[in-house]
């Protein structure tokens, strides 16, 4: 059997391994460069490859294909593969088949990241042998390769979940669902809501599925589609028989005739969009019977995910915010909704179809400056101009983190919560965040 795999990154390179262990004859095929510590990889496990091209004659002989997320399903091998009628799938659908641990499948628009490290910060704290992955760390496919482990938490992006076809968590979570990568869907919100809710198609009566019951997008498609599993919704402002609900600041969990509540401020997490996160983790360690004391400790320890409404330093009595993880305008609702002081606003990159009129009323209430860090900042400029006493435009994190401080006075946060992708000035959101923490260190 011959597997092709496009794209040399961290799920191409996991999926080679466990490829060639498993007795495929494998090729690595990448359109950009692959970076050197992955080519040592490869070199180490004998496996072909190729960059800065795609040969056909290497490509379309395959029988199977694993593409990686990034390529879109317009590419022309891509397109070119599908006529032959050449089965392409992703990392997570390749790899499911070769382990017999028990998946919890974790996705959504937003939160997707910190309820898959909670999740599994509840599940290792209480000493299950459970592994991390799909759209974070280490590779899926690799770690199925290498370990032993009886679960496994996996984030998965829409694009991930595009390329599965028999793929069945346990458990799965749909964290919320709003407009995002809309590009890759036609421009069609639907397209994207049932990519979002493949994780969800294979599942039967013996397995769940964890959903936020206050968004609309969710409920909707819950009312005219149909999926077998066990539904556990969760909500802020409604209660359930079964599910999980907050009331009078308790975190109240009713799953399979048991109950368990947490007052809220003892949760290390802040903000309204943090309570759903940790009642979806929670939802799941409920359904694994993991000990109240031990989900209790850990939710009042967790340290939440780097770049994602992260502390980095207080300076003069102003906290300084890393958000760099909020590639889109709902992420920064949630940012701008938790805060609590008069905020100076960084925003601004590669506007993927933004509406900022979204965010209208929580920058008329909170916010007090707006400073552009990007390439092309018409639209938030046109979006807030009259909204905000001081908006300023920068083209370095440096000068934006000088510029905020000036900016800003005692009691005050700066908050860099983009709501937009990071392509135009850095190599990705966690090179911006780190870009960000290091300027302010140096104030």
């Amino acid at each position: 059997m011959r597997l092709v795999i496009l794209g040399g990154g961290e799920s191409g390179i996991g999926t080679a391994i466990l490829g060639k262990k498993k007795g495929y004859d494998v090729f690595v095929s990448d359109f950009g460069k692959i970076k050197g510590n992955y080519k040592e990889v490869l070199s180490l496990n004998s496996i072909p490859w190729e960059e800065e091209k795609h040969t056909e004659d290497l490509i379309l002989n395959a029988d199977v294909v694993m593409k990686s997320p990034g390529i879109p399903d317009k590419s022309p091998i891509v397109k070119k593969l599908v006529e032959k009628g050449v089965s392409v799938m992703s990392e997570i659908e390749f790899a499911a088949p070769f382990t017999n641990a028990t998946i919890i499948g974790i996705t959504g628009s937003n939160g997707k990241t910190t309820t898959t490290m909670l999740t599994y910060h509840l599940l290792k704290s209480a000493g299950v042998n459970v592994g991390l992955g799909g759209n974070i760390g280490k590779s899926f496919a690799w770690q199925v390769a290498d370990n032993k482990f009886d679960y496994y938490v996996l984030e998965l992006s829409s694009f991930q979940l595009d390329g599965v076809f028999n793929f069945k968590p346990h458990i799965a979570i749909i964290t919320n669902i709003s407009p995002d990568h809309l590009d890759r869907y036609e421009y069609k919100y639907e397209n994207y809501i049932d990519s979002k809710f493949r994780i969800t198609m294979n599942q039967t009566e013996g397995d769940y599925l964890i959903y936020d019951a206050d968004d609309e997008a969710i409920s909707n498609w819950l009312t005219t589609h149909q999926t077998k599993a066990k539904l556990i919704p969760f909500s802020l402002t409604k209660t359930f028989n079964e599910g999980a609900y907050i009331i009078q600041n308790k975190m109240e969990i009713k799953i399979n005739r048991e109950d368990f509540s947490m007052d809220t401020e003892h949760i290390a997490l802040e903000g309204k969009h943090n309570m759903k996160n940790a009642m979806a983790a929670t939802s799941v360690a409920k359904l694994m019977q993991i000990r109240k004391a031990t989900i209790r400790e850990s939710l009042s320890n967790f340290q939440g995910v780097e770049h994602r409404l992260e502390k980095v330093l207080k300076i003069q009595n102003i906290q300084y915010i890393n958000d760099s993880k909020a590639t889109n305008v709902n992420a920064t609702f949630f940012a701008l909704d938790s805060m609590n002081a008069p905020t100076v606003w960084i925003v601004g990159g590669v506007d993927k179809g933004n509406d900022y009129n979204e965010l209208m009323s929580l920058v008329r209430e909170k916010v007090k400056a707006i400073v552009c860090l990007g390439v092309d900042n018409k639209k938030i400029i046109d979006a807030f101009g009259n909204v905000v006493d001081m908006m300023v435009e920068v083209t370095s994190m440096s000068d934006a983190v000088r510029m905020a401080q000036r900016l800003s006075e005692k009691g005050d946060t700066v908050l860099l919560s983009p709501a937009c992708a990071s392509f135009d000035l850095f190599e990705s959101y966690e090179d911006r965040g780190k870009q960000f923490k290091q300027a302010v260190k140096s104030l």
